[in-house]
Order: structure tokens, then sequence, then C-alpha cells
């Protein structure tokens, strides 16, 4: 039975439940909902609860736990040295699949038949499957179809077993709710309880990705720093990564680049920035506000290949034509300013954004106090207005330099790739991201220094912004406890 059929079942179940226990709650009370302890939906309501949650808990732990047992059962079919490397049991076990998915088709299409697949040579199986034009792609050896037969036999066997546990301990949890649904059963209680625990799930999901993050980028990152130094990775002046060996992985150059660009972009956002929530807040009539605060917005929802085509077509070309080579300062459109400049644009809306709330939640008391002192609406905004939401602003700024140091498809294509360390704004450098994407793209396996470095980076980058955001919400924080 497939998943979609058990889900289909355990919502009757669930809908049935719901109507049973609610009439039966009522007819416990002689139809008097007000002898009830709950109202009589919450009956219902508990009714679901135990119908669904008990199953889909089921149906997680055997989801969960149905790989782990398959990849032990098919250990049996390899030697014992076979397994050992986490990347040959990854492409063994991928074999396995693929041969096995590939029998399925093959039976499906009626190419074989189910007894045939188990019982076939491996020529034979692969002549079955060339005939019903299924691609292996590689050879089939003995072990991978003997563990691809015993595969599909155990994830067979293993959706009966899941279909029918799930059911039966849905039908279990609704013959429960049934029992116990009468006029003093506590039914609010119990559905409060458990949508409370729902919720504290549900904010704990967060924490838990950022606590995988982490440890996910730590443990690999210390397999780095055993191959490699992490004195000559934090300190190195040269980034020159190769596979076949001999590698040097200096992080200055590429920190540096990061940097530098975003200096760029915040210096680019933070005037446009500012100067657009001013406006928007201070001078604009309310029909002007309402076209043109969206109409900026609207480039917070522009996907960043699209600026980074920008930069590549117009942007860098313009800076190498008209300010580069003219001032003899180089002959390449990629550059740091192409990226910076174009990563600023990018961060516009969300200062402006931000900084517009933050400016108008100072109290209206504070500027009529200024006017009342006989000052102008400019010298209100210099002197009154933006000192009291400066640490909120500040605060925005400092989040738009995380994102813009987290930027990564704009650099690629505005900036280049170069690991230098240069004054010039327009030569072509690079970013932390961007050799993290470099670093982990095509066919890599997590076993040498010049994979595992990405993972440093990542975990650089991560505490570079971690850093600032915690900046921010301090400085939010404070601003909101003043002023709220």
């Amino acid at each position: 039975m497939s998943m979609s059929m058990v889900y289909l079942v355990i919502a009757v179940l669930a809908v049935v439940g719901f109507l049973l226990c609610r009439a039966r709650a009522l007819a416990s009370a002689g139809g008097e909902a007000r002898n009830l302890h709950s109202l009589p939906n919450y009956y219902g309501w508990h009714a679901v609860v135990m119908t669904v949650l008990p199953s889909l808990l089921v149906l997680i732990v055997w989801l969960i736990a149905q790989p782990i047992y398959i990849e032990r059962q098919l250990e049996n079919y390899f030697p014992p040295g076979a397994l050992e490397d986490d990347s040959q049991r990854t492409l063994i076990m991928g074999d396995v699949r693929r041969v096995a998915a590939g029998i399925e088709t093959a039976v499906s299409r009626g190419a074989m038949t189910s007894d045939e697949a188990d019982a076939l040579s491996p020529e034979d199986v692969r002549a079955r499957l060339a005939a019903a034009r299924i691609p292996l792609g590689s050879e089939v050896s003995g072990q991978v179809l003997d563990a691809a037969q015993d595969y599909r036999q155990i994830v067979i066997w293993g959706a009966f077993g899941r279909a029918a546990l799930a059911i039966l301990v849905s039908a279990l949890g609704l013959l429960y709710a049934v029992s116990v649904s009468n006029k003093d059963f506590r039914a609010r209680n119990r559905v409060e309880q458990v949508t409370l625990g729902v919720l504290i799930v549900a904010s704990m999901i967060a924490i838990l990705t950022t606590l995988g993050i982490v440890l996910s980028l730590v443990t690999e990152a210390g397999r780095f720093f055993t191959m490699y130094p992490f004195t000559d990775f934090l300190f190195g002046l040269k980034w020159d990564p190769k596979f076949q060996g001999n590698s040097t992985f200096g992080l200055i150059p590429l920190l540096w680049g990061t940097l530098y660009i975003s200096l760029v972009a915040m210096i680019v956002a933070i005037p446009l920035g500012l100067f657009t929530a001013i406006y928007l807040s201070e001078y604009a009539s309310p029909r002007v506000r309402s076209v043109v605060k969206p109409a900026i917005e609207v480039i917070a929802g522009i996907p960043t290949v699209v600026f980074g085509l920008f930069a590549l077509v117009t942007v860098g070309p313009f800076l190498r034509d008209f300010i580069a080579q003219p001032l003899g300062l180089g002959n390449s459109g990629a550059s740091v300013m192409t990226a910076g400049i174009v990563i600023g644009i990018l961060n516009v809306p969300f200062i402006s954004s931000l900084a517009d709330d933050i400016i108008n939640a100072v109290p209206q008391a504070m500027r009529d106090g200024s006017y009342g002192l006989g000052a102008t609406p400019s010298e209100t905004i210099r002197q009154v207005v933006l000192p009291a939401a400066l640490p909120g602003i500040v605060g925005a700024v400092l989040m738009a330099g995380s994102r813009a140091i987290g930027e990564t498809m704009i650099v690629t294509m505005g900036a280049g790739a170069a690991a230098t360390m240069s004054l010039n704004p327009f030569e072509a450098m690079t970013t932390i991201t961007v050799k993290i994407v470099g670093q982990l793209t095509g066919d890599t396996a997590f076993d040498s220094p010049e994979t595992l470095v990405a993972f440093a980076l990542g975990i650089t980058l991560f505490v570079i912004t971690l850093a600032l955001n915690i900046v921010a919400l301090l400085i939010v924080r404070k601003y909101r406890e003043q002023y709220e």
C-alpha cells in the first residue's frame, strides 16, 4: 500500500472518530452540551489527535529505521572491507538501489515477473532490462544483483508492514478515544496539552536546525584541521587548491575579498536605503508612499541570479569602459566595484524597509516638541528623529551587512574567482562563499583537504555572520526596550 493510501485511511479514521466521539460525549450527557466538561468539538478533536498523532510517530520512526536496517541486512552480500569507507559504501548502496529500481520498473512494465526478478542471473536481468529499455549505466555484478533482489523484497514487505502497523495504531487510538469519551472526560485539557506540545516542537525546529548546521560544520572542519594546520589556514596569504595534492589554503585573501566587496556594497546601500526611508517616513504623502514603497520592495523579490546577470552585462562593462580603462585601473568587467554596487542595490530595500519602520516608531511627541521649539523639519530629522532611531538603524545596517557577506551568485558573476589581495576596487577578487561552492562542485569525495576546506570556510563565515547578527539583535533589543 502506498503512503498516500495510508494517509487517506488515517484521515478517514480521524473523520469517523471526530463524529463518533462527539456524538458519544453528547449522548452521555443526555444531549445537553452544558452538562459536558468540555465543548463537544473538543471530544471530536481528541479523537483526531489519538487517531493521527500516534500513527504519524510510528511512520516517522519506521522511515528513519528502515534504511538503517536495510543497509545492515545487505552488508552480508559484500566482502567485509568493501563497506568500511563511507564514500565506497555510498556508491555500492547507490548501485543496489539503482538496480532494484530498474528491476521494479521492469516488473511493472511486464518485462519479467516478480518471481523471475528474484531468480534470474545477472546476465539475464541485464538482458531483460535492456529489452525493456531500462539502462543501468554500468555492469551488474552478482553481489550487487543479489543485494538488489533482497533489497526489493525487504522494501516490498517493509511497505506492507509499515502500512499495516500505522493503520493498526490509528485504529487502536480511535478505539481508545471512543472508550474515554463521556461527559466527565477532560477533553479540552488533553487537546490543549497536545497543542502546546506541537507548538513547542515547532519552536524547537529552528534551534535544532541551527544546532545540526553547527555540528555538521564543526565535525567536517575538525577533519580538515587534522589534515591541514589551523594556523596556516587562518593566517595564510595564498589560496591555491590542487586536487592532485600540495594545496595551499590561506584564508586571508578570501576574507579580504569578502570584506572589501561587502564594504563597497554597504557604502552604496546605506545612503540610498537611509535617504529613501527618511523621504518615505517624513516627507512623502500617503499617496506617494503607497506607490513608492512597494515599487522599491519589488527589488527584494528579484532572484540574485538576475542581479548577477545585470552585473555581468551592464554594470561591469560600464565601469570598465568609462572608469577603469580611462583611468588605467584595469581592463576587466569583473571587479570588486561591480559586485559591490549590485549587492548594494540588492540591499537598498532591506535597509529602507527596516529603517522606515524604525523611524515611524519614534514617538510623534518628540517631533511635536521639536517643532514647538521652532525647529524646521530638516533640523527635527537630523537632531531628534535620527538620534532616537539610531540604535535600530544600526541594527538594520548590521543585518544588511551579514546578508552582503553571504551573497554568492552576484559575486560569482560580477567579481570573478581570483583569490587576490589588492586595494584597487576595479580588480577581480572573490569571497568565501564563492570558494565554498567551488570546492564542493563536481564529483567530490569527503576524504581530502581540498573538499573538506569548504567546511572550514563555512564555519568561518558562520562565525562572522553570527557575530554581526548578535550585535544587531542586541542593538535592536535595546531600541525596542526604550520605545515600546
